[in-house]
């Protein structure tokens, strides 16, 4: 014996997905047209050598900038921007970590995945450098540490710069 509703569930015609409202673009189309901006690229690529000096010797990060900048081909206006964050962490990891950890509540640097530890110390030295605008500087770190990392790494990193950012005087 069978059941009429199921018979009739599978002898309807599927519907086809929904298409996107005229005008309005879904966040997949966008992303796909959407250029980086210079300094957008160039955090990235800061954070890619901060990311292998940390995992190798953060002593010898200039050093280290300058191969993964070299093995990346990295354009010119990037490589300009990511050398000045990187020669500022290399300046100031000490003070900068030592800053950092005032603001991490209950958690040490060196107990931070490598990730959310290089994410924090770019942004670090990018509102140190004082060139950039302060919601900008926090924005684009949480969204690197999302996108090289995963959405808790994303939360993290929002609180604690928040609160180094508070710290400072600047929000």
């Amino acid at each position: 014996m069978t059941n009429m509703q199921d018979d009739a569930f599978w002898d309807t015609p599927v519907q086809e997905p929904l298409a996107p409202r005229a005008g309005r673009r879904s966040r997949g189309n966008r992303a796909a047209t959407k250029v980086e901006r210079v300094e957008t690229r160039g955090r990235a690529r800061a954070l890619q050598a901060l990311y292998a000096a940390d995992l190798r010797d953060l002593t010898q990060l200039r050093k280290i900038a300058t191969h993964v900048f070299d093995d990346l081909a990295v354009d010119p206006e990037e490589r300009q921007f990511a050398s000045r964050l990187v020669a500022t962490v290399a300046d100031k990891c000490a003070e900068l970590d030592a800053d950092l950890a005032q603001v991490t509540n209950n958690w040490r640097l060196e107990r931070l995945g490598a990730i959310e530890r290089s994410v924090l110390r770019l942004a670090a030295a990018e509102l140190d450098r004082n060139e950039t605008p302060v919601k900008v500087v926090l924005q684009e770190a949480v969204h690197l540490a999302e996108r090289y990392g995963t959405t808790r790494s994303a939360r993290f990193v929002n609180g604690v710069l928040d609160a180094y950012a508070r710290k400072l005087g600047r929000l």
